[in-house]
């Protein structure tokens, strides 16, 4: 995919970006094609070879009709709870590495349920935190709305989506009713038994 200055993209792991030119340079005496992209959320530039956009995951920012979308994703009550902490992290951190909003929102439905059961370690809070942000700075800029009602309406999706997903659990450990059949009693006939003689 190309981009074309002033276009607004998504960088894996950084968030929104602005592309302000492009320009090519030589470098160890191959000379290509780079995007200057500049990170909206700390002012910093990434220089991105043309080349090699696809590969890093640059992706151009969702469309409207897809932020309804996400946030049925936010609320649909499926949620993966791998219980490993290294398969985990592990999965956590591919899926944070592609760029896609839907992996990010499946990390933080993920790691939203986890820290409401215990205290998350320092890299997966992080994580959590990291993917918060980059759910509501994209949103925010796509909808032109504050980043704070944003977070409030993921906060609401996130919790519609914890409720389904215990009240599924529930109805899982409950055993389906048991229909037991009677049988007739099957009647044994008995012989009396004979006195014994008197000798």
């Amino acid at each position: 995919m190309t981009f074309q200055i002033g276009d607004k993209v998504i960088y894996p792991n950084h968030g929104l970006g602005v592309i302000e030119r492009i320009e090519e340079k030589t470098i160890l005496g191959t000379t290509c094609g780079f995007y200057h992209l500049r990170i909206s959320s700390n002012d910093t530039t990434v220089l991105v070879p043309l080349t090699n956009a696809d590969n890093v995951g640059l992706r151009p920012a969702i469309g409207n009709g897809e932020v309804e979308r996400l946030f049925k994703v936010l609320c649909d009550g499926k949620i993966d709870s791998q219980q490993n902490w290294k398969g985990r992290f592990k999965d956590n951190s591919d899926r944070m590495r592609t760029g896609s909003i839907y992996d990010v929102a499946e990390v933080l439905k993920s790691l939203t349920l986890l820290s409401r059961a215990k205290t998350l370690s320092f890299r997966e809070k992080r994580m959590l935190d990291r993917a918060r942000f980059l759910i509501v700075s994209e949103v925010s800029e796509v909808i032109a709305e504050a980043p704070a009602s944003v977070e409030a309406r993921m906060d609401s999706a996130l919790d519609r989506c914890i409720t389904s997903r215990q009240k599924a659990a529930a109805r899982a450990k409950v055993p389906s009713s048991t229909t037991v059949k009677v049988l007739p009693q099957r009647v044994v006939a008995v012989a009396p038994r004979r006195a014994a003689r008197a000798s």
